[in-house]
């Protein structure tokens, strides 16, 4: 029977029990609820709501569940209504009516959101030392690729030179954004329900502060109506969480072109692709497709516990029950992807050679073509003009800038010099871009050694 079946005359028809029942999903938060639970207890006794004898005996027992649960002792009762209730009536069962003295001065509505908020607080961390594990491996790649020149792109166009390790140190940009938005997260997040009870408090004599410091929350809420229907710290880990599957699908969507045999920017280590059914020279890039596909369920996601608050009256309503499923998918999703990512890009190996190649087509010199006119003291615009007629010129006659003679140049413009050639020459345009952020190895070297500093202060 239920522990809230006092008021009702029947018990719940089976079929809307399994649509109410949360266990199947809420039951991965039992050390949580368990710990919560601890706390509570702990808290009763030293504040004589309970006797500190009952309080103890609570506490053992409820360590003892916990073991029983970890070392497969003990089993979910898929029947039970929750995670929360299967704990309090493992306790009852093994203790009698000391365990049912537990949810004195609680509610299951502060109790499930004190447990998301536990469980969401660890598995954002976990999620932080995820990207930093993939922060670094994008550093050692990009390490021994400082001097490797390939084209970057606008529009998908060859637009002007860089290099691997200038292209790689983005994502690493771009991942730890993602570690502080996560730490953001968890600090807005790092708040105590425990003690709003249903709604209103108690008249019991609690003390919130203990709970939270036993827990390791900054404090308790301010109020007990926004403790138990608050879910904005769900929302904005989704959002967390979208964001860094928009990173991860934009690096796997370049994976993707890289490897294909129009790039062939570089070979994916074979533990990390797979074959054709029908094609025998296939070698897919399945890892990263399938990181791309599952953005959109993260995203989608997100767009569900945004639609599922907005139409909320305070306070606590069972549409929340829907946060979990949404928030536990989108972290299981996110950390599979992390997890499989990094092995990845750690073995891929990076045809050097064929980016160079790449590099030298393209016109990807042209801006540096004009820069040297503007340096000679041509306006930019001038330069502009003159640098897109020689480009056009080579186009018909089939041609690269540095394959065009200083005779063909002065045609266009006496300022062309010998140096022209030096100018243009692709290791010198990276090398010389030296401007703070840019690609130049130097440049790249100092933005490496203080992510890693960064890193190391996480």
């Amino acid at each position: 029977m239920a522990l809230w079946a006092g008021r009702f005359k029947k018990e719940l028809d089976s079929k809307t029990n399994d649509f109410n029942s949360s266990i199947s999903f809420d039951k991965r938060m039992y050390k949580q609820d368990i710990e919560g639970s601890i706390a509570h207890a702990t808290m009763l006794g030293k504040q004589g709501i309970i006797e500190i004898s009952e309080s103890e005996k609570i506490i053992k027992t409820l360590k003892e569940i916990l073991n029983d649960l970890e070392n497969g002792q003990l089993q979910f009762d898929m029947e039970a209504e929750d995670i929360h209730m299967f704990i309090e009536s493992e306790l009852t069962n093994r203790i009698g009516s000391t365990g049912k003295r537990l949810h004195t001065a609680r509610s299951r509505n502060d109790q499930v959101a004190l447990d998301i908020r536990l469980y969401l607080r660890e598995e954002g961390n976990n999620i932080i030392d995820l990207l930093k594990e993939l922060t670094a491996v994008i550093i050692k790649k990009a390490e021994m690729h400082t001097e490797t020149i390939l084209p970057s792109y606008t529009h998908l166009q060859r637009a002007q030179p860089t290099t691997f390790a200038h292209h790689l140190m983005a994502y690493a940009e771009m991942f730890m954004r993602d570690i502080d938005r996560m730490q953001d997260v968890i600090k807005r997040m790092n708040i105590n329900p425990l003690g709003s009870c249903a709604l209103a408090g108690t008249t019991h004599n609690i003390d919130r502060y203990l709970t939270s410091e036993l827990l390791g929350f900054d404090g308790p809420c301010n109020n007990s109506l926004d403790g138990v229907s608050d879910r904005d710290f769900a929302i904005e880990m989704a959002s967390a969480l979208s964001i860094i599957m928009v990173h991860m699908s934009r690096f796997s969507e370049e994976i993707v072109m890289w490897c294909s045999w129009e790039f062939k920017f570089i070979e994916l280590d074979d533990a990390f692709a797979t074959g054709s059914s029908i094609m025998p020279q296939k070698k897919n890039p399945d890892i990263t497709e399938l990181i791309r596909g599952k953005s959109g369920r993260v995203f989608g996601h997100l767009m569900g516990l945004l639609t599922m608050m907005k139409a909320q009256a305070l306070a606590y309503n069972k549409d929340m029950q829907e946060d979990k499923e949404a928030i536990f998918d989108s972290i299981d999703n996110v950390k599979m992807c992390i997890y499989t990512f990094i092995p990845m890009l750690e073995t891929m190996k990076v045809l050097t050679k064929n980016m160079e190649n790449a590099a030298k087509k393209g016109f990807i010199n042209a801006t540096d073509c004009a820069d040297y006119l503007v340096k000679k003291g041509l306006p930019f615009r001038e330069a502009y003009k003159i640098t897109g007629t020689i480009v056009a010129y080579a186009i018909d006659n089939d041609k690269t800038l540095d394959m065009i003679s200083l005779e063909e140049y002065k045609q266009y413009s006496d300022l062309f010099s010998e140096d022209i050639f030096e100018a243009i020459n692709l290791i010198n345009c990276v090398k010389l871009r030296t401007s703070f952020g840019g690609p130049a190895p130097e440049v790249v070297t100092k933005h490496i050694e203080l992510i890693k500093e960064k890193l190391n202060n996480i």
